[in-house]
């Protein structure tokens, strides 16, 4: 699959599939063959932080 561009609609699709899919983020990341960095950055450029208590963005 590939995440959309669009940081709101990649924080949308991040967060579901951690919701209804992963543990965690890094299990996401390995499992869709993401770069978690590139994806962390990418997601806090747009102000969004990462919760690993809540696993998810927010």
């Amino acid at each position: 699959m590939e995440l959309p561009k669009d940081p709101m609609m990649l924080f949308s699709v991040i967060n579901m599939k951690l919701r209804d899919c992963y543990s965690s983020l890094d299990e996401l990341c390995e499992d869709m063959n993401v770069n978690k960095d590139e994806l962390v950055n990418q997601l806090k450029a747009a102000g969004f932080e990462y919760s690993a208590e809540h696993n998810k963005f927010w």
